[in-house]
Parts: C-alpha cells; sequence; structure tokens
C-alpha cells in the first residue's frame, strides 16, 4: 500500500494538476481580499456620507427659530440734554439689558456714536443719538 501511495506521489500529471488547483485557490483568495477590501471601502465611505448628512440636517435643524421667534430691531432716536443731565442717568433710562452685557459698553457706545471724549460732561440743550431696539418693524 506505501508503494501505492508514492506511485501517486510521483506522478507528475497529479502534481501538475495539483499546482494548478492552488493557483486557482490562490487566486480565489485574492479575489476575496479585493472584494472584502472593496466592502470595506464602500462601508466606510457610505458611513462617512451618512455622518455627513446628519451633521448638516443636525446644524440646520439647531439654526432655525421657532415660530413665535420675534426679532429686536436696533434703531437709533434723538434726545436733547437738559441741565443736570448726566449721561449715566440717560443710559440707565434707555439701557437695553439683553442686548449689552453692562450699562457701561451702553454707555461707550453712545459716547463712540456721538464722538463724546469726556462722558462726565453734557452741555444742557445737546443732542444725543441714543440706540434702543424694538420688535416693531418701523
Amino acid at each position: 500500500m506505501a508503494n501505492v501511495m508514492y506511485a501517486n506521489v510521483s506522478d507528475n500529471s497529479h502534481v501538475d494538476y495539483n499546482k494548478s488547483e492552488d493557483r486557482i485557490r490562490r487566486n480565489r483568495i485574492k479575489r476575496q481580499r479585493i472584494v472584502r477590501r472593496q466592502y470595506a471601502v464602500l462601508i466606510t465611505l457610505v458611513t462617512l456620507l451618512l455622518f455627513l448628512a446628519i451633521f448638516m440636517f443636525s446644524s440646520i435643524l439647531s439654526d432655525a427659530r421657532s415660530d413665535g421667534y420675534t426679532p429686536d430691531i436696533k434703531y437709533y432716536k434723538t434726545i436733547t440734554v437738559h441741565s443736570g443731565d448726566t449721561l449715566m442717568n440717560i443710559a440707565s433710562d434707555y439701557y437695553p439689558e439683553d442686548h449689552y452685557k453692562n450699562i457701561n459698553s451702553y454707555i461707550f457706545e453712545i459716547c463712540t456714536i456721538n464722538r463724546i471724549k469726556d462722558a462726565d460732561h453734557l452741555n444742557s440743550g445737546e443732542s444725543l443719538i441714543i440706540p434702543y431696539y424694538s420688535t416693531e418693524f418701523k
């Protein structure tokens, strides 16, 4: 029986057939790896596109405003300074708390608009431009 096995191993046609089968098997494995790689790339691209779509959709929704939202529009009005008026008194009368971090920043804007260098010195009868906010469109 050992002689029969030896004969099969030494048979050249059988060895060539095994080489051919090995080549076919290696090519099949190579194709499977290529297909797996292609699936991995495809899944990665689909995942990336899905992530970008969700990100864009959520950023659009986060920028959306409710139906009841009414914007505050910035307007300017002119007032006349009376004797005894200070910039702090005038600013406190018109100060919109939700648009400035503090009253000093509001006073600074009034000084900038009116080109006031000394906030402590106002002349009676002088006109000042004061910013204010309203929800009405004028």
